[in-house]
């Protein structure tokens, strides 16, 4: 029985009868292209076994990888007031009278400096405009600034929260009320019945009735 012959053997006299059959038409020259660079193929992994069956045939399974969160919860609480803040300020409102949906809430920075540090006048002026924007959109009747921030930024004035509360300013001719941001309730709550009264000047201002007030 005769032998098969080798595929090599039968590669290479393919391959000079092609060179060959090239020489008897005038080709001398054939370009050389590059060799051609393989990636093996990744090993195939077997399936993972469910994590019944797998404890049925006393397979280990490992205990699923912690999630890392993209921002941690101290950075993440950055990003807002403070909770016990928000749940002041909710009491504020709705000790004038109001429901949360009659206010719109909004800041006068759209970005909040490093570290929580004042802004400086540059970054003031990079949101002044997205700002004025919002109010011009919003068409607010009064306006309340809470804290020294939204009351500088709004009236453009250096003045401290403790001078400009108290009065009536105006933004566009739409009259403002200054006040103590909630945050700074929670740290000196002497402020609480200041905040109150500034509350009580712009019910006046607004001609609604104050709540608890005797008659």
């Amino acid at each position: 029985m005769a032998e098969a012959p080798d595929p090599r053997t039968l590669l290479a006299r393919q391959l000079r009868l092609r060179l060959e059959a090239y020489r008897a038409a005038g080709i001398e020259f054939l370009p050389v292209a590059p060799p051609l660079a393989f990636t093996p193929a990744p090993a195939l992994q077997p399936e993972p076994l469910p994590v019944r069956d797998a404890i049925k045939r006393g397979v280990p399974v490992a205990p699923p990888a912690p999630v890392s969160p993209a921002i941690s919860v101290p950075d993440m609480a950055g990003l807002f007031d403070e909770p016990q803040a928000g749940q002041l300020l909710n009491k504020i409102i709705a000790a004038c009278g109001f429901r949360r949906e009659d206010v719109y809430i909004c800041n006068t920075l759209k970005c909040r400096p490093p570290n929580n540090r004042t802004p400086t006048p540059e970054e003031r002026a990079n949101c002044r405009e997205y700002f004025d924007r919002q109010l011009a959109l919003v068409k607010p009747k009064y306006i309340v600034a809470l804290g020294a921030t939204a009351a500088q930024n709004l009236l453009g004035t250096p003045l401290g929260i403790g001078k400009l509360r108290g009065r009536i300013h105006k933004y566009r001719d739409i009259p403002v009320v200054c006040t103590f941001h909630p945050a700074a309730l929670l740290r000196n709550e002497a402020w609480k019945k200041d905040t109150w009264e500034d509350m009580k000047l712009l019910l006046r201002t607004m001609g609604r009735p104050i709540p608890g007030a005797k008659s």
